[in-house]
C-alpha cells in the first residue's frame, strides 16, 4: 500500500504489513474481523494518520485527537452520501432521518426540544425496575448454573426499559426486538449487506414506520406516562415536534437505547470474565463499577465507528478534502491509541476512577454536537446490571468462545455462555 503525505491509498489490496493478510482499510468491512478487530485498527493506525477508499472518495481516520478533531469542527457534518461504500440506512430511507443525521439549525431545534422531555427524573424513574428485572433475571439464571447470558439477562432487561420508556406494551417486546436487529444491522455499509439483509431493513423500517405512527396517534388522543407522550405534549415558545420527527426520535431511541446497551453490558462482562482477578477486585469494591463501565466503552465500545461529511472543502490530515467526500472515524481503533491512552490494550478498572487524573475522553457515546442524550439511561442501566451481577455471582467461567452478531459498526457479542458460581 503506498503513503503519501499520512494518505494511505487503499484501493487496491496491497500490503499493510503489521498483520498477516491485511488488505488496508476496506478490511474494517471484513466480517473476519469481527470477534476481534482491533490487531487490525492497530496495523492500519500505526501505517498512517488517513487512510483513503477510491473510487468512493472515502477517508478512514483511526487515531484518536485526529478522530475528536472531526467531531468539534463544524466543517464536517451529515449530509447523503453518495459513496456505496458507506451509505447507511438513514441515507437512504425517508422514515429513518433523526438527529444523528441532522445539522444545525435542524438538529440544534431537535436536540433542544427532546431534551425538555428526556429529562434526568424521567431517566432516574427507571432504576427501580432496572434493579428489581435485574434481581429477577440473574436470580434464574443462577439457579440454571450456566447460562447464555446474552439471552439470559442483557438483553432482556434493555429490551423492557426501552419498550417502557417508549410506551410499547409487553406483548410487543418481541417484535420490537426483531426491528432494532435489522435496522442495526442496517447502519452497515450497503457493500457487506447481502440481498436479504437490504430486505429486512426495508421491512423493518416499514413496519416500525406503520406501528409507531399509530402509537404516536394514540398517544395524541390518550396520553400516558411515557416518553413518547411527554414528546408529543413538549412545546417551546410554540414550537413542537412534527409526526415525521416524532417517529424518527423512536428509530434513534430504538436503535440507541437498546442495541448498544445490550452490547455495552455483554463487553464489559466478557471483559471482566476473561480478567478473573478484575472482576474479584470490582466485587470488592463496587464505587469502581463507573469506572468499569467507562472503561469498556474505551476498551470494547458497542459503536466501533460512525461517519461524517465534508460540508465544505477542507483539510484534514495534510490532504484537501471536497465538499461531499465522506470520513469514517473508527472509535475502536482511537481508543486503543497509545498516543492517549498508556497500555490502550489492557482493561483497567482505574482508569477512569481518579477525578483528579481523568483518562483521555472516549468516544463511546460520540462526541461535541451530537453527543448522546442517551447517554445517562445507558449508564444508569449498564450500572445498575453489572451491580446485581457483582452481587450474586462470586466467579464467572466461560464455558465456550463468545459468538459475535454480524453487525459491523455496532458490535457486540451474539451469545455468551458462561457458567455462574453464586456468592
Amino acid at each position: 500500500m503506498a503513503e503519501t503525505g499520512g494518505m494511505a491509498e487503499t484501493g487496491g489490496m496491497a500490503e499493510t504489513g503489521g498483520v498477516a493478510g491485511v488488505g488496508g482499510a476496506r478490511e474494517i468491512f471484513d466480517p473476519r474481523w469481527r470477534s476481534d478487530p482491533y490487531p487490525l485498527y492497530r496495523t492500519l493506525r500505526e501505517s498512517a494518520r488517513c487512510h483513503w477508499l477510491s473510487p468512493a472518495r472515502l477517508g478512514v481516520l483511526t487515531r484518536h485527537a485526529d478522530c475528536v478533531g472531526v467531531l468539534q469542527d463544524p466543517a464536517w457534518g451529515h449530509v447523503p452520501m453518495e459513496s456505496s461504500a458507506f451509505r447507511p440506512v438513514t441515507d437512504q430511507d425517508e422514515g429513518l432521518r433523526s438527529m444523528l443525521r441532522a445539522n444545525p439549525p435542524t438538529h440544534t431545534r431537535l436536540r433542544r426540544l427532546v431534551s425538555r422531555a428526556f429529562t434526568p427524573a424521567r431517566i432516574a424513574r427507571f432504576r427501580p425496575m432496572a434493579e428489581a428485572l435485574s434481581g429477577e433475571l440473574l436470580d434464574a439464571a443462577v439457579d440454571r448454573g450456566e447460562v447464555d447470558l446474552v439471552e439470559a439477562f442483557t438483553r432482556p432487561l434493555p429490551l423492557r426499559v426501552i419498550c417502557s420508556l417508549l410506551g410499547v406494551p409487553a406483548r410487543d417486546e418481541k417484535v420490537f426486538s426483531g426491528w432494532a436487529s435489522a435496522l442495526t444491522r442496517g447502519l452497515d455499509p450497503d457493500q457487506v449487506l447481502d440481498p436479504v439483509e437490504r430486505a429486512q431493513r426495508t421491512e423493518a423500517t416499514r413496519a416500525f414506520a406503520d406501528y409507531f405512527t399509530e402509537l404516536i396517534a394514540r398517544r395524541r388522543d390518550e396520553p400516558a406516562d411515557d416518553l413518547l407522550s411527554d414528546l408529543i405534549a413538549v412545546q417551546e415558545q410554540g414550537d413542537r415536534l412534527g409526526a415525521d420527527e416524532l417517529l424518527e426520535i423512536c428509530v434513534l431511541l430504538l436503535v440507541a437505547g437498546y442495541d448498544t446497551t445490550v452490547n455495552l453490558v455483554a463487553n464489559a462482562v466478557l471483559a471482566l470474565a476473561r480478567d478473573p482477578g478484575q472482576y474479584a477486585a470490582l466485587g470488592a469494591n463496587r464505587t469502581l463499577v463507573p469506572a468499569a463501565i467507562e472503561e469498556t466503552l474505551r476498551y470494547d465500545p458497542p459503536v466501533q465507528w460512525t461517519g461524517r461529511t465534508a460540508l465544505a472543502d477542507t483539510e484534514l490530515a495534510g490532504q484537501t478534502f471536497r465538499a461531499g467526500d465522506g470520513i469514517i472515524l473508527v472509535a475502536g481503533a482511537a481508543h486503543r491509541d497509545p498516543a492517549a491512552f498508556p497500555q490502550p490494550d489492557r482493561f483497567d478498572l482505574t482508569r477512569y476512577a481518579s477525578p483528579s487524573a481523568p483518562a483521555a475522553r472516549h468516544l463511546g457515546f460520540g462526541h461535541g454536537l451530537h453527543y448522546c442524550l442517551g447517554a445517562p439511561l445507558a449508564r444508569l442501566e449498564a450500572e445498575t446490571m453489572l451491580t446485581a451481577l457483582l452481587d450474586r455471582v462470586a466467579r464467572l467461567e466461560i464455558t465456550a468462545e463468545p459468538t459475535y452478531r454480524p453487525h459491523l459498526a455496532v458490535r457486540g457479542v451474539e451469545a455468551l455462555q458462561v457458567r455462574l458460581h453464586a456468592r
